[in-house]
């Protein structure tokens, strides 16, 4: 039976970047195991592309020195390898007095974590950054930077591959064992040993760490982004990157316009719960796994909340309904039509929940003695993707 060194479960961004930093730090044997025979098919492929600067997040945070820290490396790491990057800035727009107040906790963290950025105070100052945005301040951070996510994926999977990380593509885990010493995983395709595991497998985490009773108190939830995409003759409403001003009690930023490295305006997302772990569409539903997600406590605790009932409620009718989608486009550019819009591609977000019905907001790995398990890589994963991957990678190193 084949044994490798240390066995990763996952082949996107965190697991692979922990492959990188594995064969930097270590003459160990590694294997990435990813489910699907392409790479970036989930979560790594499926987002925005936005490299976060930091300003989002409270100093001293793991989500500010990632972001700050994997913004720079990442910026770096395109330009060694050819990867498209635009450092095209964003605009954080405020639209009530409550949100430019909450720009002011935005500007103190941007400048406790060391990231630059512009205090715009006036709609005449943001329409000099984007003419077409409307807003009464706003907060430009022009470090912020759009990616080519999926080239970034397979950037990384060549340099492993170089540096002799077998990469199993088209082998599912089904089943990790523990065993005496180290681990079997029964994968679509064979049984593999492994002196120590790595479980980066994103939407599936949660799941197979609980096979070795690890995480028993938490469960992911899922929780489907749609974009459209702005037409070609309507793509001059944004030239950067138009944000709202987030709420701080919630974990998703709402509805927004990107640019992307290839010259397309993608709007959104939305948030709306999946009815399965891989369900991107709307019209999609895995029954088993909507079950389990609904008989979930942390879920039923979660869903108690008037203030979570109403922004679900709202979240799903921009899924179903492209005015209501419409709307949440026009409260940062009113010019926008719902005829300018095409419906693009959509993302999960595997969203951690603790069995309290709190939503995981920060990064979280469960640590044993000869296992990492990653069950929250949670916004901004991409960003901080370069410095996460090399934090688990020290972990597993010092298992040795």
């Amino acid at each position: 039976m084949k044994h490798h060194d240390v066995a990763i479960i996952g082949g996107g961004c965190v697991g692979l970047s922990t492959a990188k930093h594995l064969t930097e730090l270590t003459d160990l044997d590694i294997a990435v195991f990813e489910k699907e025979h392409h790479l970036a098919e989930h979560q790594s492929g499926r987002n925005s592309g936005v490299l976060h600067p930091g300003f989002n997040y409270p100093p001293n945070s793991k989500k500010a020195q990632f972001a700050t820290e994997g913004t720079r490396r990442m910026k770096q790491y395109c330009a060694d390898h050819n990867i498209p990057c635009e450092e095209f800035g964003v605009l954080v727009v405020a639209k009530t007095d409550h949100e430019e107040e909450h720009l002011d906790v935005l500007a103190s963290q941007a400048e406790a974590n060391g990231v630059e950025y512009e205090r715009l105070d006036s709609c005449a100052e943001i329409q000099e950054h984007e003419p077409h945005a409307v807003g009464q301040a706003a907060l430009y951070a022009p470090e912020a930077a759009s990616v080519d996510s999926q080239q970034y994926v397979y950037a990384l999977a060549r340099e492993i591959q170089q540096n002799d990380v077998s990469l199993y593509t088209g082998h599912a885990v089904e089943r990790v064992r523990k065993k005496t010493s180290g681990y079997r995983l029964t994968t679509s395709n064979s049984e593999i040993d492994a002196t120590h595991l790595v479980n980066a497998a994103g939407l599936h985490a949660d799941t197979l760490a609980q096979q070795v009773g690890v995480g028993e108190d938490y469960q992911m939830i899922p929780f489907r982004g749609e974009y459209y995409e702005v037409t070609p003759d309507r793509s001059d409403v944004c030239q950067t990157m138009i944000y709202p001003t987030p709420d701080p009690e919630l974990p998703f930023l709402g509805v927004h316009y990107t640019r992307r490295t290839d010259g397309k305006v993608i709007v959104g997302p939305n948030a709306v719960l999946a009815f399965g772990r891989e369900a991107y569409q709307n019209t999609d539903a895995d029954l088993s796994e909507l079950k389990d997600i609904v008989a979930y406590d942390g879920f039923q605790k979660l869903l108690s909340s008037k203030t979570m009932l109403a922004v679900a409620w709202s979240e799903l009718n921009k899924s179903y309904r492209k005015s209501k989608f419409t709307e949440a486009a026009q409260r940062l550019v009113p010019g926008i039509r719902s005829n300018d819009l095409n419906k693009s591609y959509s993302g999960i977000r595997a969203q951690l929940v603790s069995a309290d019905g709190d939503l995981v907001k920060d990064p979280l790995t469960i640590e044993t003695d000869d296992a990492v398990h990653v069950l929250n890589a949670v916004s901004p994963g991409l960003t901080s993707s370069l410095p996460f991957g090399e934090h688990i990678a020290k972990q597993v190193s010092e298992m040795e």
